[in-house]
């Protein structure tokens, strides 16, 4: 697909779904970030899936020991590449750079290994676009719609979203979410400090204390696809962790 046939899809899919009012003319450049670690397997067709939706498609390889960048290479995406793993704060932190580089508008991420549907970008994309926010969190939990998410974790997550939301002073209901979109020029609000997967907290907490406008929207996820290398209790209680940090270093200031 060429550049003008990507361009008119994204536009219509841009007035698709739950947004059939929004202007299908907008002009915005979309970039995708995709972190990466390890995900030669899953990598390649979401960059293809993401290209139809996005002008460009970037794939952060944070250190893979496999194909992963050049499976995504081969499937059209920029790829930037970490020699050692940093963390997925780092990775994002490098996307965006390289997003803002290449002239993005809006921003949106994603994980790398299947979970998230590109399909679903232009609904994360059309609140800013429309002008009604400066960030959109995909939410898995939005209207309690949800009835994929195992229990162990949804009662993990209802822990994780309760301290996030008093850390950022929101109300999300998905804290967790790696898919959300973003305008550009939020990025020099983003501390982009933690090193593992706190960095969505994290970037809530930053996101509140600058005062944006978030908008959510519900997005639906695989979890037989789930390539995660720590268990979730492990991964939760590292998240929690970090938000409490964060609280007693703000009380401190």
């Amino acid at each position: 697909m060429n550049a003008e046939a990507r361009a008119s899809s994204r536009r219509e899919c841009v007035i698709w779904g739950d947004y059939p009012h929004t202007i299908c003319t907008a002009t915005q450049q979309i970039s995708v970030i995709l972190p990466a670690y390890n995900e030669e397997i899953t990598i390649g067709s979401m960059v293809h899936l993401s290209r139809l939706y996005a002008d460009k498609v970037i794939v952060v390889d944070d250190g893979s020991s496999d194909r992963t960048a050049e499976i995504a290479r081969k499937a059209g995406a920029e790829v930037i590449v970490h020699k050692v793993n940093k963390g997925k704060g780092r990775a994002l932190k490098t996307g965006f750079e390289t997003a803002i580089f290449l002239g993005a508008d809006i921003i949106v991420t994603m994980d790398s290994d299947g979970q998230h549907n590109p399909a679903e970008i232009p609904k994360l994309v059309a609140p800013i676009i429309e002008g009604k926010a400066e960030m959109v969190n995909g939410s898995r939990y939005l209207n309690h719609t949800d009835k994929n998410t195992p229990a162990y974790r949804r009662i993990g997550q209802t822990i994780l979203d309760k301290f996030t939301n008093i850390n950022s002073g929101l109300k999300i209901t998905d804290s967790q979410s790696g898919f959300r979109a973003f305008a550009a020029s939020t990025i020099e609000n983003f501390r982009f400090n933690a090193q593992g997967m706190a960095i969505e907290s994290e970037m809530l907490a930053d996101a509140g204390k600058a005062g944006f406008r978030i908008k959510e929207v519900g997005i639906g996820v695989r979890y037989d696809v789930d390539g995660s290398t720590k268990k979730p209790l492990y991964h939760g209680l590292e998240v929690l962790v970090a938000i409490l940090k964060d609280m007693i270093f703000k009380k401190n200031i």
